[in-house]
C-alpha cells in the first residue's frame, strides 16, 4: 500500500487492483478515525499504518457508503480493534441486504445486521460533526451516501461523489451508480463547501473543485442525457 500526508491531519491509504483505491486516516484530538475500509486484503496495512503513526488508537470507523470495495476490511479491522462503524442510517438496509441497491437485481450482504451504526443528526437531520470533519449528505452513487468536509483543512473527502482523472473532476463509475441525476444534483456540495482540495476513491487529487464544477456538471449531463431542468 501506498500512503501520503495530504493535509495537517488526513493521510491517504492507496491499493491497486485494476484501479485505486483509496481509504484515509484523519488525527483528532481523541486518536484516528478511518474513513472508508477499502478491499479485504487492506485491513493489515491499514492496521499497521495506524500503529506507526503513534497518533492515538483507532477511535472509529466512518463510510461514505456500503459498496463492497469501501467495507471490504471492516469485519478484520473492527476485530482486532473494537470500534463502531458509521454509516448514514439512509443507506443501512441497502448494505445490510434487506433492500437490494437501486438498479441491482439482488441485494447485497456487506455487512451483517446491527453491526454499522447510523451517523448522527441533529432535530433537524442534520449530520453532526465527528473527528474534524462535517458529513453531508450526497445521495446519487448510492441512496446514502456521504461525503466528509474537514473544514480545519478544507479538504472534501468525497468517496464515489466523482472519480478523478488527471486532476479533472470525473462522473461517479455509471455501473455502480443508482441515479447519474441526482449524483450530479449532489455534486454542489463543491461550490457550497469550496474545499482547496478533493479526494476520491477512485482516483487522484483534485485541488480547487469548485472552479471545475460548472464545466463538469455540462459535460457529464450532455454524455448522459440529463436535462437541465433536472439539476436545478
Amino acid at each position: 500500500m501506498k500512503f501520503e500526508q495530504v493535509s495537517e491531519h488526513i493521510w491517504s491509504l492507496e491499493a491497486w487492483i485494476l484501479i485505486p483505491v483509496h481509504v484515509w486516516v484523519v488525527v483528532d484530538g481523541d486518536g484516528v478515525t478511518l474513513v472508508d475500509a477499502g478491499l479485504p486484503f487492506m485491513a493489515r496495512g491499514i492496521r499497521a499504518f495506524i500503529d506507526r503513526l503513534h497518533a492515538g488508537p483507532l477511535q472509529r470507523i466512518l463510510l461514505t457508503h456500503g459498496h463492497s470495495d469501501h467495507v471490504g476490511s471492516v469485519g478484520d479491522i473492527v476485530k482486532h480493534k473494537s470500534v463502531p462503524v458509521y454509516a448514514h442510517r439512509i443507506e443501512l438496509p441497502y448494505m445490510e441486504g434487506e433492500l437490494p441497491y437501486p438498479r441491482r437485481k439482488r441485494p447485497e450482504y456487506n455487512v451483517v445486521k446491527g453491526f454499522a451504526q447510523p451517523l448522527y443528526e441533529d432535530q433537524d437531520a442534520n449530520l453532526e460533526r465527528v473527528a474534524g470533519l462535517k458529513p453531508y449528505l450526497t445521495p446519487g452513487h448510492s441512496p446514502g451516501h456521504v461525503v466528509y468536509h474537514h473544514e480545519q483543512d478544507q479538504v472534501l473527502l468525497a468517496g464515489d461523489l466523482f472519480t478523478s482523472k488527471r486532476g479533472k473532476l470525473h462522473r461517479p463509475m455509471p455501473m455502480f451508480t443508482a441515479d447519474m441525476t441526482e449524483a450530479l444534483r449532489s455534486s454542489a456540495i463543491v461550490r457550497r463547501l469550496n474545499p482547496q482540495r478533493l479526494e476520491v476513491c477512485h482516483g487522484g487529487p483534485v485541488f480547487q473543485p469548485a472552479d471545475q464544477l460548472d464545466e463538469y456538471i455540462k459535460k457529464t449531463a450532455a454524455s448522459f442525457s440529463i436535462p437541465s431542468s433536472l439539476l436545478e
